[in-house]
């Protein structure tokens, strides 16, 4: 029953998705990862790997809107559990984001591309955390559409990550520098970290549940 519920979602949750926030993020994305082709014919390999990473960041920054619900307060109370309409949504959205994701690389020269695996890695880390991020702020407030704070967050705390971790990090680090592998180290410990937050953030939060509990058990008496 529960699959056929699940498969009775997919028309209403694909027609639900945020189109327009995704479509703009793979756009961006796109554009960004085409420029080396458009502006040189000699492309530097450190500017295609920053546009590479500022692609997949602009696709994570359209990921923060996909738990968007602005029926939130009205669907709390469906059968169907807000985590399953999330992994669904996640589900109709994944093979749309593999697809852009091998356009973006293949956007990028040959002769400059960085390494795939590691890079496709950053990706992947920066899409998680940006669907824990929205997760935890759904889970954690009663905001229907928490997409545009936590872009911003994301946005912010990127660029101060860029800034202001240390360099033996690694996470920003070139394939010629000693810190490329031990920072895709912890790039992959990141997306684990992230995975299980957005993981723990999926249910409905037990406050919202009890209130509409509540609610039922004083209204019922009344109506029957």
């Amino acid at each position: 029953m529960r699959t056929r519920a699940s498969a009775q979602l997919v028309g209403p949750v694909l027609r639900a998705l945020p189109r327009r926030a995704l479509g703009a993020g793979a756009a961006a994305g796109l554009v960004l990862a085409a420029l080396p082709r458009l502006l040189s014919t000699h492309p530097d390999p450190w500017m295609a790997l920053l546009l590479l990473r500022g692609a997949a960041l602009a696709f994570a920054l359209g990921l923060t809107f996909l738990l968007d619900d602005p029926a939130r307060h009205v669907t709390a109370a469906v059968p169907t559990r807000r985590m399953v309409r999330g992994a669904l949504r996640t589900a109709l959205v994944a093979p749309f984001a593999a697809l852009w994701w091998t356009a973006a690389v293949l956007l990028i020269p040959a002769q400059v591309r960085p390494p795939v695996g590691d890079i496709t890695l950053e990706a992947a880390a920066a899409a998680v955390v940006a669907l824990a991020a929205s997760a935890t702020a759904i889970r954690l407030t009663e905001e229907a559409e928490p997409g545009q704070r936590v872009a911003i967050t994301l946005l912010a705390t990127s660029m101060a990550a860029a800034l202001l971790l240390p360099q033996h990090w690694g996470l920003f680090a070139t394939p010629k520098e000693k810190w490329w592998s031990p920072g895709h180290q912890h790039w992959a410990l990141i997306l684990a970290g992230a995975a299980v937050v957005w993981a723990a953030c999926g249910p409905e939060p037990i406050r919202r549940r009890g209130f509409f509990a509540t609610r039922s058990a004083k209204i019922s008496p009344s109506t029957g």
